[in-house]
């Protein structure tokens, strides 16, 4: 009877073990599953929407080239992605925003401009300042009117052409002259940048107080004077995301990118200033 009741002893105690290690994997196996799990729902979390669909940008006229190049980058980054642009005066621009226009993102040349859309709630975000801009005259190649100065636009018989002074680079270029106290009757007032330049790009105009950016954009078809009263006129360009955006998300990301480091070198590249 000992022999027996020892080997049913031992029996049990071989048992025992090898359901006690059945349990230790299975438990291990366990718990190696739910970290997984756990790890890939965490990644899945953390991980950003993928974004698609088309970002509208309403954009100051003078953002044009650097704004065009950022557009190109954002859909290269974000394959399914298309970004599209209304570039004009930052008023007319304002105005549309207001009276209902779809858009995502709003890109002004000046804080003014932007308190037409911020003042109305038509903004999602505190507007942001990512670059300035400073005027400069641009004149015919060659310069053949020797226009050294703002005050040699004054001279009798010279065309020239300035912004509206409702538009921002207008207003930039009207505070200029009454710092220098001048007086100046333009051959036209023009609604954004832009047109402003392609004046005298056409050979219509003499000159045109204009951004730095433009004359840098167009390069040798018009040649840039610089003047010091420039430099109590310079205009902040504040960026928001808009209320109602119907792509918020590729929005954010868009602004995103304006205000990185990237963003920063292609703007300032273009002639922009930093914040």
């Amino acid at each position: 009877m000992t022999r027996p009741a020892r080997r049913t002893r031992r029996t049990l105690q071989m048992a025992g073990a090898g359901v006690a290690a059945l349990l230790a994997l299975s438990a291990c196996s366990s718990s190696g599953s739910g970290s997984d799990s756990a790890a890939k729902s965490a990644s899945s979390t953390s991980a950003s929407p993928k974004l698609s669909g088309t970002v509208t940008v309403f954009a100051a006229a003078s953002l044009k080239e650097s704004f065009t190049a950022l557009g190109q980058q954002f859909e290269k980054e974000h394959p399914g992605t298309k970004v599209t642009f209304n570039f004009g005066g930052s008023d007319t621009l304002a105005a549309s925003i207001t009276g209902g226009a779809p858009a995502d993102v709003f890109a002004a040349a000046s804080p003014k401009t932007m308190a037409i859309v911020t003042d109305k709630k038509d903004a999602a975000t505190t507007p942001a300042t990512f670059v300035r801009n400073q005027l400069e005259i641009a004149t015919l190649p060659g310069n053949p009117d020797k226009i050294a100065s703002l005050k040699d636009l004054t001279k009798s018989g010279l065309k020239v052409v300035l912004c509206d002074k409702t538009v921002p680079c207008g207003a930039a270029a009207q505070k200029a002259l009454d710092a220098a106290k001048l007086k100046l009757t333009p051959v036209s007032y023009e609604q954004d940048v832009k047109s402003a330049l392609t004046k005298v790009e056409l050979k219509e105009a003499d000159a045109a107080v204009v951004y730095k950016t433009d004359v840098h954009a167009a390069g040798d078809k018009v040649e840039g004077v610089e003047f010091p009263e420039s430099a109590g006129a310079v205009n902040d360009y504040p960026i928001a995301l808009l209320k109602d955006a119907p792509n918020a998300e590729a929005g954010k990301a868009f602004i995103a990118l304006v205000q990185s480091a990237e963003g920063r070198q292609v703007l300032t590249q273009a002639g922009f200033l930093e914040p």
